[in-house]
């Protein structure tokens, strides 16, 4: 009888092929993972890990805020609400200014000059009459007859006839502020006519008198003038004529 003998080498196909049948039971090197790739065998992240899902930094609570919540018109509209309350906080009070303060102050000023006006003859009664005390004086009285409150200033610009000049005012007797007239008040100013020891030249007598009245700045024009009667044997006046600066009383004019 005649005895076959296996190859080594078929004998050993032989073996691996039973080795790699044996690795489809999941009993074999399958289960070590030698046979696979390292990311095959990676674990996967749970529901929500990876913010497709859950509260990943992509959306909801991540990192970057979404804007809805916080500024729904956008970056521009919480500027310019700053922006508009340090702007009124900034300005200066008052001013007005003179802001609302300011404005407030120019309107405070306009409702004075619309209630004070300048006295003059258009609004006021003039009246001239002579005095026994003080010797050689006269009294102008200004009454204001208008329906606004008016300002007599500095001191009556007379002329009596057609003299060329205009008697100069006592600086001593200005007053401390402005003669102000209520409607139906009076002012007053006092004239020393001529000298009481004779001094005087170039003396005569007046038949006409015209009261002039000056402006806010000195021989300004103050507006219309008045032409006062006299007594019938007029007033003699001479070269010591002088006036005084517009007074609140009477007793204040006739003083000098």
């Amino acid at each position: 009888m005649r005895i076959r003998r296996t190859s080594p080498l078929l004998a050993l196909t032989a073996l691996t092929a039973l080795a790699l049948t044996a690795c489809d039971n999941g009993t074999g090197v399958q289960d070590e993972g030698a046979s696979q790739p390292a990311s095959a065998t990676r674990a996967q992240p749970a529901p929500g890990a990876d913010g497709s899902t859950g509260t990943g930094t992509s959306t909801g609570t991540g990192a970057i805020p979404a804007k809805s919540t916080t500024d729904p018109k956008g970056s521009s509209g919480s500027t310019d609400s700053t922006a508009s309350t340090g702007g009124t906080g900034g300005k200066p009070a008052g001013g007005t200014g003179a802001g609302t303060s300011g404005k407030a102050s120019g309107k405070a000023n306009t409702a004075v000059g619309a209630t004070r006006v300048l006295c003059n003859g258009s609004n006021t009664a003039v009246t001239a009459q002579t005095v026994v005390r003080p010797l050689n004086h006269m009294l102008l009285t200004v009454t204001n007859t208008g329906s606004r409150t008016c300002d007599l200033t500095y001191y009556p610009v007379l002329r009596f006839d057609q003299m060329q000049w205009a008697p100069q005012a006592a600086e001593e007797t200005q007053p401390q502020a402005v003669t102000t007239l209520a409607p139906g008040e009076s002012g007053y100013a006092g004239v020393l006519l001529s000298a009481a020891d004779g001094s005087g030249d170039g003396g005569t007598t007046a038949r006409k008198l015209t009261v002039a009245f000056q402006g806010y700045t000195p021989n300004s024009d103050g507006g219309a003038s008045a032409t006062p009667s006299l007594p019938a044997k007029g007033v003699y006046y001479d070269s010591s004529l002088t006036v005084t600066y517009w007074q609140q009383d009477r007793d204040d004019a006739l003083s000098w």
